[in-house]
Protein backbone atom coordinates (compact mmCIF):
# COMPACT_ATOMS: atom_id res chain seq x y z
CA UNK A 1 0.00 0.00 0.00
CA UNK A 2 2.82 2.46 0.84
CA UNK A 3 4.36 1.85 -2.57
CA UNK A 4 1.08 2.66 -4.36
CA UNK A 5 0.47 5.78 -2.23
CA UNK A 6 4.04 6.93 -2.91
CA UNK A 7 3.70 6.42 -6.68
CA UNK A 8 0.32 8.18 -6.80
CA UNK A 9 1.53 11.20 -4.81
CA UNK A 10 4.77 11.48 -6.81
CA UNK A 11 2.79 11.41 -10.05
CA UNK A 12 0.51 14.20 -8.81
CA UNK A 13 3.43 16.25 -7.47
CA UNK A 14 5.31 15.97 -10.77
CA UNK A 15 2.24 17.19 -12.67
CA UNK A 16 1.90 20.47 -10.74
CA UNK A 17 2.04 23.49 -13.03
CA UNK A 18 4.73 26.15 -12.65
CA UNK A 19 2.79 29.19 -11.47
CA UNK A 20 0.48 27.25 -9.12
CA UNK A 21 3.43 25.38 -7.65
CA UNK A 22 5.42 28.61 -7.18
CA UNK A 23 2.46 30.18 -5.38
CA UNK A 24 2.03 27.12 -3.14
CA UNK A 25 5.76 26.96 -2.38
CA UNK A 26 5.82 30.64 -1.48
CA UNK A 27 2.78 30.27 0.83
CA UNK A 28 4.30 27.21 2.53
CA UNK A 29 7.67 28.92 2.98
CA UNK A 30 6.06 32.04 4.50
CA UNK A 31 4.05 29.93 6.95
CA UNK A 32 7.19 28.00 7.87
CA UNK A 33 8.94 31.33 8.68
CA UNK A 34 5.97 32.29 10.86
CA UNK A 35 6.03 29.01 12.80
CA UNK A 36 7.15 29.08 16.39
CA UNK A 37 9.59 26.25 15.69
CA UNK A 38 11.38 28.41 13.09
CA UNK A 39 11.24 31.59 15.16
CA UNK A 40 12.87 29.87 18.16
CA UNK A 41 15.46 27.86 16.20
CA UNK A 42 19.11 28.85 15.85
CA UNK A 43 20.25 25.71 14.01
CA UNK A 44 17.97 24.43 11.24
CA UNK A 45 18.33 21.27 9.20
CA UNK A 46 16.51 21.23 5.87
CA UNK A 47 16.85 19.44 2.55
CA UNK A 48 17.86 20.37 -0.98
CA UNK A 49 14.59 19.96 -2.84
CA UNK A 50 13.97 18.12 -6.08
CA UNK A 51 11.87 19.90 -8.73
CA UNK A 52 8.61 18.14 -7.73
CA UNK A 53 9.04 18.85 -4.01
CA UNK A 54 8.23 22.04 -2.10
CA UNK A 55 11.18 24.24 -3.02
CA UNK A 56 13.65 24.93 -0.22
CA UNK A 57 15.74 27.50 -2.14
CA UNK A 58 14.02 30.62 -0.75
CA UNK A 59 13.78 29.05 2.70
CA UNK A 60 17.53 28.40 2.86
CA UNK A 61 18.39 31.92 1.63
CA UNK A 62 16.08 33.64 4.11
CA UNK A 63 17.19 31.43 7.01
CA UNK A 64 20.77 32.49 6.29
CA UNK A 65 19.70 36.15 6.15
CA UNK A 66 17.99 35.58 9.52
CA UNK A 67 21.39 34.44 10.85
CA UNK A 68 20.26 30.86 11.32
CA UNK A 69 22.81 28.08 10.93
CA UNK A 70 21.55 25.97 8.02
CA UNK A 71 22.36 22.28 7.70
CA UNK A 72 21.60 19.84 4.89
CA UNK A 73 21.72 16.04 4.79
CA UNK A 74 24.42 13.74 3.50
CA UNK A 75 23.46 10.10 3.07
CA UNK A 76 25.39 6.86 3.24
CA UNK A 77 24.51 3.20 2.81
CA UNK A 78 22.23 1.30 5.20
CA UNK A 79 20.00 4.33 5.76
CA UNK A 80 22.67 6.35 7.58
CA UNK A 81 22.39 10.13 7.30
CA UNK A 82 24.22 13.06 8.84
CA UNK A 83 23.62 16.80 8.66
CA UNK A 84 26.44 19.17 7.70
CA UNK A 85 26.70 22.93 7.33
CA UNK A 86 25.21 24.16 4.05
CA UNK A 87 27.71 25.62 1.62
CA UNK A 88 26.33 26.19 -1.87
CA UNK A 89 29.82 26.03 -3.40
CA UNK A 90 30.58 22.58 -1.93
CA UNK A 91 27.83 20.36 -3.33
CA UNK A 92 27.96 17.27 -5.53
CA UNK A 93 25.39 14.96 -7.10
CA UNK A 94 24.63 11.85 -5.01
CA UNK A 95 23.85 8.37 -6.28
CA UNK A 96 20.16 9.30 -5.97
CA UNK A 97 20.65 12.28 -8.28
CA UNK A 98 20.27 14.74 -5.41
CA UNK A 99 22.67 17.51 -4.60
CA UNK A 100 24.57 16.70 -1.42
CA UNK A 101 27.36 18.37 0.53
CA UNK A 102 30.91 17.19 -0.07
CA UNK A 103 31.75 17.80 3.61
CA UNK A 104 31.56 14.92 6.05
CA UNK A 105 31.73 17.14 9.13
CA UNK A 106 28.58 15.97 10.91
CA UNK A 107 26.83 18.37 13.26
CA UNK A 108 25.69 16.56 16.39
CA UNK A 109 21.91 16.19 16.45
CA UNK A 110 21.77 17.70 19.95
CA UNK A 111 22.84 21.01 18.35
CA UNK A 112 19.89 21.01 15.91
CA UNK A 113 16.80 22.95 17.01
CA UNK A 114 14.55 22.24 14.03
CA UNK A 115 14.49 19.68 11.22
CA UNK A 116 12.46 20.56 8.11
CA UNK A 117 11.53 17.05 6.99
CA UNK A 118 10.76 16.07 3.39
CA UNK A 119 8.26 13.38 2.46
CA UNK A 120 5.99 12.13 -0.28
CA UNK A 121 2.82 11.15 1.59
CA UNK A 122 1.67 12.20 5.07
CA UNK A 123 -1.20 11.22 7.31
CA UNK A 124 -2.97 13.63 9.65
CA UNK A 125 -0.89 12.44 12.63
CA UNK A 126 2.36 13.53 10.95
CA UNK A 127 3.55 10.08 9.91
CA UNK A 128 5.15 10.12 6.50
CA UNK A 129 6.05 7.97 3.58
CA UNK A 130 9.33 9.05 2.06
CA UNK A 131 11.30 7.53 -0.76
CA UNK A 132 11.73 4.20 1.00
CA UNK A 133 15.21 4.44 2.51
CA UNK A 134 14.16 5.05 6.11
CA UNK A 135 16.79 7.78 6.56
CA UNK A 136 14.57 10.28 8.38
CA UNK A 137 12.79 7.68 10.55
CA UNK A 138 16.18 6.49 11.81
CA UNK A 139 17.44 10.03 12.35
CA UNK A 140 14.28 11.29 14.07
CA UNK A 141 13.98 8.23 16.36
CA UNK A 142 16.06 9.88 19.10
CA UNK A 143 15.85 13.52 18.00
CA UNK A 144 14.57 15.79 20.78
CA UNK A 145 14.11 19.04 18.82
CA UNK A 146 11.26 20.35 16.68
CA UNK A 147 10.32 18.81 13.34
CA UNK A 148 8.08 20.26 10.66
CA UNK A 149 7.08 19.35 7.11
CA UNK A 150 5.64 21.56 4.38
CA UNK A 151 3.32 19.79 1.97
CA UNK A 152 0.62 20.09 -0.66
CA UNK A 153 -2.88 18.82 0.12
CA UNK A 154 -2.41 16.14 -2.58
CA UNK A 155 0.24 14.57 -0.32
CA UNK A 156 -2.27 13.76 2.43
CA UNK A 157 -3.61 10.22 2.70
CA UNK A 158 -4.87 7.79 5.31
CA UNK A 159 -2.46 5.00 6.12
CA UNK A 160 -1.30 3.15 9.21
CA UNK A 161 2.30 3.77 10.19
CA UNK A 162 4.74 0.92 10.66
CA UNK A 163 6.29 0.34 14.08
CA UNK A 164 9.58 2.03 13.10
CA UNK A 165 7.90 5.13 11.64
CA UNK A 166 8.47 8.41 13.47
CA UNK A 167 5.97 11.23 13.13
CA UNK A 168 6.80 14.84 12.29
CA UNK A 169 5.66 17.14 15.11
CA UNK A 170 4.09 19.83 12.89
CA UNK A 171 2.57 19.84 9.41
CA UNK A 172 2.09 22.99 7.32
CA UNK A 173 -0.34 22.13 4.54
CA UNK A 174 -1.19 24.10 1.41
CA UNK A 175 -4.87 23.24 1.15
CA UNK A 176 -5.80 24.97 -2.09
CA UNK A 177 -6.28 22.58 -4.99
CA UNK A 178 -3.36 22.60 -7.37
CA UNK A 179 -3.56 21.67 -11.04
Amino acid sequence: MKKELRQMALSQMKSLSGKDKEQADSWLTQHLFQSRAYQEAHVIATYLSMPHEVSTTAFIKQAQLDNKRVLVPKTYGQGRMIFVDYDESCLQKSSFGLMEPISENAVDKTEIDLIHVPGVVFNSQGFRIGYGGGYYDRYLADFAGASVSTLYQIQLANFRPDLHDVSVKELIIYETNLR
